[in-house]
């Protein structure tokens, strides 16, 4: 079988499958071919640059295969992105697609496809298979580092301007992210009630916007921890600049050796990175060097609860994935073992916030500020990474809106007995 046959046989699969699926979504083939045969020019459809991307799917359908060739710019999306994509949904039910479409007819078709060359480039390949954590400062410290040493500017094309990478908070639902990650900033303040004098340690201080924040707006004083040598130089000199130095401290250091006492901890999206197994090292920590009377508000992403302990760790594919590429060593807890956990290390929990679809647009507005500057995105970091960025957090968009992850905030002091300290209504958190 030729290059043409191949072409012609595809072709007719494709064809078959859009009327099966009913579905508007069109393609463009390698040689100029699209299906359907007059695809209009502005039409939304998935590029397929060479055969051996399909005989790459063919002999290994999974989607590691497409990550690699959606990277490589091999597989593409024309007039719209994931968010297109994801609407496209079959107007017929599962059974139905069963029933009707042509086994014969696919089967034959990958056939044809299973002695072609796969094709060049496979820029992922290289990566090793990622493990969580062991917990220890080098591992901790390689992780964090892969993430976040990126490039400041790489981050500053799709953060707010105070580079807040965690979810923002929607006062309103039409908010840009500058103003939902100002409104996150004072919302953390006020669940920790700062008070001028206190001191505040900000576990994972990414590039500072909290610690920066609380002590101009709040009069306390800060240290800000984190394991990205980037993140540490620019906090220090952001804090520099706007005269704070002296409050306002950030070290690159490992959160479980931090030393002294403190009137409130946060801990805002730093859980993910730290792995299951090490859960008891974190909570031991925080209830260290918490006073007696201190706040702690813990922030982290959550998956749903599963049936069990062993099916909470399995990871799906897409979320290994993520892991791999993204996030390595990185686990997610659900919000009941949370609870457990912070009440068996000693902890009273007192308000538990779900900020989801807050997460949602945050993503939504990074992925169309990356979309936005994509060409600086490139020309700093290189298209591999840029479309497997966007891959990312379009992705996690979508996790959220679809309810497969969620976000947690949850506020803590320790457990004693007699009053907490707290006021009997929240309605100071939100006036």
């Amino acid at each position: 079988m030729g290059r043409a046959g191949r072409l012609k046989s595809f072709v007719k699969l494709l064809a078959h499958m859009r009327e099966v699926l009913q579905i508007d979504l069109g393609f463009i083939l390698w040689d100029g071919v699209t299906v359907p045969h007059d695809l209009a020019s502005d039409a939304f459809a998935v590029v397929i640059a060479d055969e051996g991307a399909v005989a790459a799917m063919t002999r290994r359908p999974k989607m590691e295969t497409l990550l690699n060739l959606w990277v490589a710019r091999r597989v593409d999306l024309r007039n719209g992105g994931i968010f297109d994509l994801v609407k496209q949904k079959p107007k017929v039910r599962t059974r139905d697609i069963r029933r009707s479409a042509n086994k014969l007819l696919a089967f034959n078709t990958a056939r044809k496809f299973w002695f072609v060359d796969r094709g060049e480039p496979w820029p992922l390949e290289t990566q090793p298979d990622e493990a969580p954590s062991d917990g220890s400062r080098a591992e901790n410290e390689k992780n964090i580092q892969y993430h976040y040493d990126v490039s400041n500017a790489f981050y500053a094309l799709f953060l707010d301007k105070e580079m807040v990478y965690t979810c923002a908070y929607c006062t309103d639902w039409d908010n840009d992210i500058d103003r939902m990650q100002a409104d996150k900033l004072e919302l953390i303040c006020r669940k920790l009630r700062l008070k001028p004098g206190e001191r505040m340690l900000d576990i994972g201080c990414g590039w500072g916007a909290l610690s920066c924040y609380a002590a101009q707006n709040y009069g306390v004083s800060t240290l800000g921890v984190t394991l990205s040598t980037q993140q540490v130089e620019y906090a220090n000199a952001k804090a520099k600049r706007l005269g704070i130095d002296d409050r306002v401290k950030f070290e690159l250091a490992d959160y479980a050796t931090v030393q002294g006492t403190f009137d409130k901890v946060a801990a805002i999206g730093i859980q993910e990175h730290i792995g299951i197994d090490n859960y008891p090292t974190y909570y031991r920590t925080v209830k260290r060097v918490l006073k007696p009377d201190g706040l702690f508000l813990h922030h982290a992403i959550t998956r749903p609860a599963k049936a069990d302990a062993k099916a909470n760790r399995r990871k799906n594919e897409e979320f290994a994935l993520l892991t791999k590429y993204i996030f390595p060593g990185g686990e997610l807890d659900n919000i009941g073992n949370t609870v457990m956990n912070l009440e068996q290390h000693g902890f009273e929990v007192h308000d538990v916030e779900d900020l989801r679809e807050h997460y949602q647009r945050t993503c939504k507005h990074w992925h169309d500020r990356l979309v936005a500057n994509y060409e600086a995105a490139v020309a700093e970091v290189g298209e591999v990474k840029t479309r497997l960025w966007l891959l990312y957090l379009g992705g996690c968009s979508i996790a959220f809106e679809r309810n497969g992850v969620r976000l947690y905030q949850t506020l803590v002091s320790h457990k004693r007995r007699g009053p907490s300290g707290l006021p009997p209504t929240r309605g100071d958190l939100y006036r």
